[in-house]
């Protein structure tokens, strides 16, 4: 289906503007939290130091500044991992939209105790609504992609399900936007900064109830076929839908042979054992292969690079506006087109060879004033190639290789090893950086060589296929002359 019939199918009913409220709400807030801390940060210490004094009438140890500021940064990656942690207990049990607006509700409450916490002069609110934060993000953007992959037809189901990389990309830029000191970048506004995301949190709380619950949820765990075509025609049109049904009732067939499964079950389960390998790479490779790294500690990288302080953060401005370019353009032209498994060795492949180019360039920074320009100008086509490729696709992937018995869990799982590789680099980069210096990113070259070769080999496309179809494709992976199947086969007539 070209770019053209994509657009054309998503304005004929609501579903373009659920994409986007969905959107505001889920890893749009994920995305502007990583990057809306950044700016504020000098001021956010200075607030620690001077609290610490009005309470103790003395300043405070460096060394305890340093914690307060650690546990600050740090707390958001804890929530998300307990927000990832709690997807299958709030969606499964409260349906997706509702725990959408759940979510919403707690980014604002959030928000509040943030705005609070200056007034207050404590820095022990900054932590709690840090831990909130967190929290929000980690169930709303697992929530967010759960709820994508459940209300799109086959035929563009890559394309909408891409939008969750597209609303975190956005994140980012507005969280860089809004950071800078003609906008919001002053010292008396740093709690205002933080507090952005939370007018998108109130639309959402406010519009999505007017919207439809994911038609899959409603078939398949529900049992309300009515409930489920109205659905279908209300986000895409009238239509008899037929393809998308006779989807859905095959899915159902399968799950009611096998009931729901807890995480611990999945695990356990051999049928889905590759698509969780294949995720838990995937997603151990994104963290490592340095993006996030990128996005988290831009500021020092360019620092490091030799990049004058005053232009950097109007770099990484037009970094974040290059990755929502590449999602969307990933989106709209490439992810239907060219599958999902190319977008995936390729990037892996081009990423890794780039970074071996900004290692170079780190060492000659001082042979000529032009060279930290050359090393600008390759992380932007590290995240180019990472935002068309890996980064964009990883979602979509997500919600294609489970059925939905195993669907909660599996979010539940990845979810959860996501959110503790995030807490893990945070405190591990910036010691890695001091040992390593510049060789740091042939780490990450070598974690994008071996994620472009599994993939290259091991993964099959999903593109256009039903669940039950990529289900099977898993299970005939072959390795060193068996499979998975063979070894069910064995099993059963043992």
């Amino acid at each position: 289906m070209g770019s053209f019939q994509q657009l054309k199918q998503l304005t004929r009913g609501n579903a373009l503007f659920l994409i986007i409220i969905l959107g505001i709400g889920g890893t749009f807030q994920n995305g502007y939290h990583i990057t809306g801390l950044s700016s504020p940060s000098p001021y956010i210490q200075r607030f620690i130091n001077s609290s610490w004094y009005d309470r103790y009438e003395e300043p405070p140890p460096p060394q305890t500044v340093t914690m307060i500021w650690s546990l600050i940064v740090s707390m958001y990656a804890v929530g998300g991992l307990f927000g990832a942690v709690s997807v299958k207990l709030i969606s499964g049990r409260f349906g997706r939209k509702k725990a959408m607006i759940s979510n919403s509700i707690i980014s604002i409450a959030a928000a509040g105790v943030m705005l609070a916490s200056k007034q207050a002069k404590s820095y022990e609110m900054i932590i709690v609504a840090r831990i909130l934060y967190g929290f929000s993000a980690g169930l709303g953007s697992s929530t967010h992609v759960m709820y994508l992959g459940e209300i799109a037809p086959i035929k563009i189901r890559g394309a909408v399900t891409l939008t969750s990389a597209t609303f975190s990309s956005l994140g980012k830029l507005f969280g860089q936007f809004f950071g800078l000191s003609e906008i919001l970048g002053h010292e008396d506004l740093w709690n205002v900064v933080l507090c952005v995301p939370v007018f998108f949190s109130l639309v959402q709380v406010l519009v999505l109830p007017f919207l439809p619950e994911a038609p899959r949820y409603l078939f398949i765990e529900k049992g309300d076929e009515k409930a489920c075509k109205k659905a279908l025609q209300s986000l895409w049109g009238q239509g008899d839908y037929e393809q998308e049904m006779d989807e859905m009732l095959a899915e159902q067939a399968a799950i009611d042979a096998v009931p729901p499964k807890t995480p611990l079950q999945l695990l356990r389960d051999r049928t889905v054992r590759w698509q969780l390998l294949t995720m838990s790479i995937i997603y151990w490779s994104n963290q490592l292969s340095g993006m996030s790294t990128i996005s988290t500690f831009s500021f020092d990288i360019f620092l490091k690079a030799g990049l004058p302080r005053d232009q950097i953060r109007y770099v990484t401005l037009c970094l974040g506006v290059f990755e929502i370019i590449t999602s969307i353009s990933c989106g709209l032209l490439m992810i239907e087109h060219i599958g999902r498994r190319p977008l995936f060795w390729g990037g892996y492949g081009v990423m890794g060879a780039i970074l071996v180019f900004v290692t170079v360039t780190l060492n000659l920074k001082d042979s000529s004033e032009w060279v930290p320009y050359i090393t600008a100008s390759l992380i932007a086509l590290f995240i180019i190639f990472f935002c068309g490729g890996p980064g964009g696709t990883t979602g979509t992937l997500l919600s294609e290789l489970f059925i939905q018995s195993d669907r909660m869990a599996a979010f539940v799982l990845i979810g959860s090893q996501r959110w503790f590789f995030f807490a893990m680099q945070g405190l591990v980069f910036p010691f890695l950086i001091d040992a390593l210096d510049s060789y740091c990113f042939m780490l990450f070259a070598c974690m994008c060589l071996l994620a472009s070769l599994y993939t290259f080999f091991l993964l099959p496309e999903t593109n256009g296929k039903t669940l039950l179809e990529i289900s099977e494709e898993f299970q005939s992976i072959t390795v060193c002359g068996k499979s998975f199947s063979d070894e069910i086969k064995a099993a059963t007539r043992l």
